[in-house]
């Protein structure tokens, strides 16, 4: 058996008994990674190349701090000590224990402070869940997606009332020369779903956009294109943000780097798990504290977004 093909990895370990601390940082490492104790020094996970990497860093850790460290590959004797090992990465319970405080969290009686904490621990939790969940059910992994996005839904309009209800229809595709040099309107109070859709349309769907920003109980004009509010044309559908409802609108799913941009206004209207929303984020503030109004702060963030296109549509390329 070639180490390349075993099927699980397991790393073997001792430290001195003083070196607590050395101790302390493996375990914690090989839980984040999900891997699984067979017993005290010795742990598994299903083989992988970043996995087989991060195990050569424990290791090598551990070596470093004096102990004894070795990465090797390991084939079960036969197909009962196969599904045994793949038993250990059961994530079932933790499905069942995430599902259990997905149910218990109640918008309507949780303070907003509270509640915007509690939604980052559980995406960061189902993420954290599926990300060491080695042998998925897809379907199931899907549904708790699906769960949580609810959950976020149904506490997004609550923390802004304001915020449009997303509906379940169709999403319909869009002739492009049909939105040109149009007037689009939205919510005032620019913020990212609404920020990112004006830049979208802007730059990928009519580049002679004129925009209204609609007061509380402001009507918009009959030749308006209406997005991101209750009975706009462009508004939340299923699980998609607006941002996401233009993109598959006007056929722009097909662009790898909006797609990705897609992800992080997802994350940031609605919640998720996005490494680069917390960085976009804090811009917005600091510009929002610096902009007077609407259009200065959409006149700002055009050129961000502008950057972070470019960035996912080069994220190929060498930047020295």
């Amino acid at each position: 058996m070639s180490f390349s093909s075993a099927p699980f990895l397991a790393l073997l370990f001792s430290l001195p008994a003083r070196n607590a601390t050395e101790r302390m940082r493996a375990w914690r490492a090989l839980k984040s990674m999900g891997g699984a104790m067979l017993r005290d020094g010795v742990y598994l996970l299903p083989a992988g190349e970043e996995r087989d990497l991060r195990l050569g860093d424990v290791a090598s850790g551990i070596q470093s701090a004096g102990g004894v460290a070795e990465v090797v590959g390991i084939l079960p004797r036969d197909a009962p000590q196969t599904e045994a090992f793949r038993q250990l990465f059961d994530r079932q319970p933790d499905y069942l224990a995430l599902e259990e405080e997905i149910h218990q969290t109640d918008p309507e009686r949780t303070d907003p402070t509270t509640l915007k904490r509690s939604l980052r621990t559980l995406r960061r939790r189902l993420a954290e869940i599926i990300a060491s969940d080695f042998f998925p059910d897809e379907t199931r992994q899907q549904l708790f997606q699906e769960t949580l996005t609810l959950l976020e839904n149904r506490s997004a309009r609550i923390l802004d009332p304001t915020e449009p209800q997303a509906n379940d229809t169709p999403i319909p595709h869009q002739e492009l020369q049909q939105f040109q040099g149009r007037l689009w309107v939205t919510r005032a109070g620019l913020w990212v779903d609404r920020l990112a859709s004006a830049w979208l349309i802007q730059r990928h769907i009519d580049p002679a956009a004129r925009f209204l920003w609609l007061q509380s109980g402001q009507t918009p004009p009959e030749d308006a294109v209406g997005f991101d509010f209750d009975g706009a044309r462009f508004t939340h559908v299923r699980q998609r943000v607006t941002f996401e409802t233009l993109l598959a609108g006007f056929a722009l799913e097909q662009d790898p780097a909006l797609v990705a941009m897609g992800r992080m206004i997802h994350a940031l209207d609605v919640g998720g798990i996005n490494p680069e929303a917390g960085g976009f984020e804090a811009l917005l503030k600091g510009m929002r504290r610096r902009c007077t109004d609407d259009h200065s702060l959409l006149a700002a963030t055009l050129p961000v977004l502008d950057d972070y296109y470019l960035f996912h549509s080069n994220k190929d390329h060498s930047d020295g």
